[in-house]
């Protein structure tokens, strides 16, 4: 009866430890990370941002293409192998405190109010890209068309623009917000 005990409980131990984990390797503050065959992979880290240092591979690392960092650590793909280090402050803060954003955060002046113009030409569908922010909130300043704007009908915004429909024509404030 102990060996049947002894072989579940190895069972599941091993059954825990994913077979194909992708670990960082750390050199001090610094941490590899490769895209193995052109392979997806994430390696764990604590920062904020971060920078290479060195290229490992020979396929250029570009980030935003393919490799990156978020909440979960760095990412890379498409054969780039880097040693990357922390950009910035480091570390999260404290995670119970409310303004727990996590990643990246813009500057205190990304918060401002502009106006934009954007317009709706033969009646048709047009969206006007501007970043609202988490917060932020659009607004119709002044109609510049013979065409009724009204909100939710024939113009309207989500956190990345303006869209505008049936002839709509205005100038719109954009108060932008980061939360």
């Amino acid at each position: 009866m102990l060996r049947v005990l002894c072989v579940i409980w190895l069972f599941v131990l091993f059954s825990l430890v994913p077979v194909s984990a992708v670990r960082a390797q750390g050199y001090g503050d610094a941490v590899d990370c490769a895209s193995r065959n052109y392979a997806y992979a994430r390696c764990e880290v604590p920062w904020r941002d971060a920078r290479i240092v060195r290229q490992l591979s020979d396929t250029q690392c570009v980030r935003g293409r393919n490799w990156g960092i978020d909440r979960r650590g760095i990412w890379v793909d498409g054969g780039c192998s880097a040693r990357f280090v922390a950009a910035g402050r480091g570390g999260y803060p404290d995670r119970d405190r409310d303004d727990l954003t996590g990643g990246w955060r813009p500057d205190p002046s990304w918060d401002q109010r502009f106006a934009i113009r954007c317009a709706s030409s033969n009646y048709e569908y047009n969206f006007c890209g501007v970043d609202l922010g988490g917060g932020g909130r659009a607004y119709l300043e002044r109609q510049t068309s013979g065409s009724p704007c009204i909100e939710g009908r024939t113009w309207g915004s989500n956190r990345a623009g303006i869209w505008v429909v049936q002839g709509c024509a205005g100038v719109f404030t954009i108060d932008r917000r980061w939360r």
